[in-house]
């Protein structure tokens, strides 16, 4: 899990330096006062830009792309790693007010990226951002989840599709392809289930991954629901809101899906093994299947969901991470360097190799062989990209609409129930956002 985009939904609002003072626990305080990262201090060092983060497994990532930044920019990265999360999110809004910033932070885009603009302790990287655009290193669809009030606070750390995962020997052994439309889908979940094996991943063990099966859903029965939906355009009372429920409870009753509380620490391992068909998870779920043995585009391959009908423009759910420059950042011209050069093709190369996914400069090349192949369709065929859920609206409404879909997933609501609390929340948390911002 990428640990940065799941906490920030879980985070405090740092509205206001003093919110966020005032929501500092003393654990907290004290890993501030005491480095609260792996790794050296946030002190400046030459030839380097410290790099916090709350997921130590990337620091040989980091380094690596850090020593192809440093051809280009004279400036490596020094990572400094902190293990748990919630401490991460906190110390980090804290430290952004201070002269302990470090040089550059992870984070998650959208609108936790837009909640921590607005604080002002965030650098302006639209320069940055329109020198890519020239030389077609970054999608404009990227730009609304980087921004705030039109300019730019966050280069894309990383770019996922979210895909269905299979397992290339166990469809060979039952006859079964890649689904090209949602009738196929229907047959394969029936050929799977009819043969010992569950089709799909899905669960709430962890919170966040509840509204997986919902994007999925929404955005397939269609896409520009889902675009409204997200932007508080559209009610999850609406029709398409109610037919993607349906559709998600009648997997469910069918047995198709696994268990509530199935551990997707185990999905990679499950997988291999043919205890289930499909897999739904961000792209980035390849380092984990590479991990357990499986081989791209030998053990295993992926595919993205089909529409519901045939006429309904095929889409493509996105997860973006962040790269951002604090304001007070203790090395801030370095860490500008290094933040305008992040999108090189060869430091890009560097590191969707380590990652084993997507970058979100078109024109880089990843060695995956199944991400290269999903790329290379989404543009040829100009799919529509729409942001991740998580990212998609106030904070506060994301993470009491995941609760719901949590509580969904373990039969405790009905659909009904699920949509018209969600309907009832969004109402209350958009109009604070919108207050809040006029």
């Amino acid at each position: 899990m990428r640990s940065t985009g799941e906490t920030t939904e879980r985070s405090s609002h740092p509205l206001r330096r003093r919110t966020v003072l005032a929501g500092l626990g003393a654990g907290a305080a004290a890993a501030l006062a005491g480095g609260c990262a792996r790794g050296d201090s946030t002190a400046a060092k030459p030839g380097t830009t410290s790099l916090a983060n709350d997921n130590a497994t990337w620091d040989d990532g980091y380094v690596a792309a850090g020593r192809e930044l440093k051809k280009l920019t004279g400036y490596a990265l020094r990572p400094l790693s902190n293990p748990n999360p919630t401490a991460y999110t906190q110390v980090t809004q804290i430290s952004l007010q201070t002269t302990k910033a470090t040089d550059l932070i992870k984070w998650q885009s959208g609108y936790n990226l837009k909640q921590l603009a607005r604080t002002g302790s965030l650098s302006d990287l639209t320069r940055l951002w329109e020198a890519y655009e020239r030389k077609g290193w970054v999608t404009k669809s990227l730009r609304d989840a980087m921004s705030y009030r039109g300019a730019v606070y966050g280069m894309p750390l990383y770019q996922s599709y979210y895909v269905l995962f299979y397992n290339t020997h166990v469809f060979d052994k039952h006859g079964l392809r890649a689904p090209e439309t949602w009738d196929e889908l229907l047959h394969t979940a029936e050929v799977l289930k009819k043969s010992g094996v569950v089709p799909f991943v899905a669960t709430q063990n962890g919170n966040w991954p509840a509204y997986e099966w919902f994007e999925e859903l929404i955005s397939k029965v269609d896409p520009v629901f889902y675009a409204d939906l997200i932007a508080g355009r559209a009610r999850y009372t609406d029709p398409q809101a109610h037919k993607a429920m349906q559709i998600w409870q009648d997997f469910m009753k069918k047995g198709w899906m696994t268990p509530a509380d199935f551990d997707q620490n185990n999905g990679p391992a499950a997988l291999k093994t043919g205890k289930v068909g499909m897999f739904l998870h961000g792209s980035w779920q390849s380092q984990g299947l590479t991990a357990a043995g499986m081989k791209p585009g030998e053990d295993f391959d992926a595919f993205v969901l089909p529409p519901v009908t045939p006429s309904t423009p095929r889409s493509v759910i996105t997860e973006a991470g962040v790269l951002a420059v604090p304001e007070k950042a203790v090395s801030h011209d370095a860490a500008m360097a290094n933040a305008g050069h992040w999108l090189h093709p060869s430091v890009q190369r560097v590191w969707t190799d380590f990652l084993q996914d997507g970058s979100a400069n078109p024109k880089a090349v990843t060695s995956n062989p199944v991400l290269a192949r999903l790329r290379k369709r989404a543009l040829d065929e100009h799919w529509t990209e729409l942001p991740r859920y998580g990212q998609s609206g106030p904070p506060n409404l994301m993470q009491g609409n995941t609760d719901d879909l949590g509580a969904f997933m373990t039969q405790a609501m009905s659909p009904e129930a699920t949509l018209r609390s969600m309907a009832s929340r969004a109402t209350k948390e958009w109009a604070a956002w919108n207050k809040d911002e006029s």
